[in-house]
């Protein structure tokens, strides 16, 4: 499953091996995440914390509840790409979320990610429709989700609590394929 990315990196299942590159790119971009991802306690970003968040996540992917992907190169986790929340029958959708180190930004990697994870939804997980949202004010997230497809279907206010704020969001989809449901899924 892994695919390779610009700048050498590959999008590849996370590992338990990870919880260690994650945590040190995750901590260098912390006042990134206080804006735009829910508050976490302090013990997340421990060591163990951090391994905690690996574990459940391989976990995840094990029972197919989700998916997330690691962006590497070499030993180092650039970011991360996760399909949340995946829902078989007749609904066949999932959430995607994303991130990558602010050091890499602007080099295509965070695109062509989404764009290989478009494919893995439905060519591996056969999943229908992707949902993902922004805040308002996050214009490269917004032409990462264009650039591969999704399309604006909404702004609901007071969306997500963030910041010690109710926000708004700007919400996106992309539909993968018009084929019904896998005959006997639930």
């Amino acid at each position: 499953m892994p695919a390779e990315l610009p700048t050498g990196a590959i999008l590849r299942p996370i590992e338990l091996p990870d919880a260690p590159a994650l945590r040190e790119t995750s901590l260098r971009n912390l006042d990134r995440f206080r804006r735009s991802s829910p508050r976490q306690p302090d013990s997340y970003w421990t060591p163990e914390g951090q391994r905690e968040r690996v574990e459940t996540a391989v976990r995840r992917n094990e029972a197919g509840e989700a998916l997330c992907l690691a962006i590497a190169r070499a030993d180092a986790v650039l970011g991360l790409v996760i399909l949340s929340t995946i829902v078989r029958g007749p609904f066949c959708n999932t959430s995607l979320g994303y991130w990558i180190d602010a050091a890499e930004e602007g080099r295509g990697i965070t695109s062509a990610a989404v764009a290989a994870t478009c494919t893995i939804a439905e060519r591996d997980l056969g999943l229908h429709r992707i949902d993902a949202s922004t805040l308002p004010d996050n214009r490269a997230s917004q032409r990462v989700l264009t650039k591969n497809g999704f399309e604006l279907y909404g702004r609901p206010r007071d969306y997500i609590y963030l910041d010690d704020a109710w926000q708004e969001a700007v919400l996106f989809q992309r539909i993968l394929h018009d084929r019904p449901p896998p005959a006997g899924s639930a």
